[in-house]
């Protein structure tokens, strides 16, 4: 049986600060597996201007959406600047990183396979 319609907004679910992660780097989980989400986790980063996150890689993959900001996401050997409306897609045990631009903060929307919570 499927859990019923779950709906949260950004603003009441609270930030928290992952072990690991520099300050400036803000993660709410907004779906997981403890709503009953059998499948993916939807995550939102907020990066504060000027900030990254760890270069870090992962067996799973990311797919990412930026939902205001601009900054650069970066791997090994590569680096793209990204911007509103902007998605990415990072292959697992890709190293990666995204940082904000100096002048503005970012905001990105991540899912994740449920079953691998971040653990940086």
């Amino acid at each position: 049986m499927l859990a019923p319609m779950i709906m949260k907004h950004y603003e009441h679910v609270p930030p928290s600060i992952y072990a690991g992660a520099p300050e400036g780097i803000e993660m709410r989980e907004m779906i997981t597996a403890q709503d009953g989400a059998p499948n993916f986790t939807l995550r939102v980063f907020d990066i504060h201007p000027g900030a990254s996150t760890p270069f870090h890689s992962h067996e799973w993959e990311h797919e990412v959406f930026i939902l205001d900001g601009a900054g650069t996401v970066r791997t090994e050997g590569n680096e793209m600047s990204f911007e509103k409306g902007a998605s990415v897609f990072l292959a697992p045990h890709e190293k990666h990183c995204f940082v904000a631009d100096r002048g503005t903060p970012v905001r990105f929307i991540c899912v994740i396979p449920s079953s691998n919570r971040c653990r940086m």
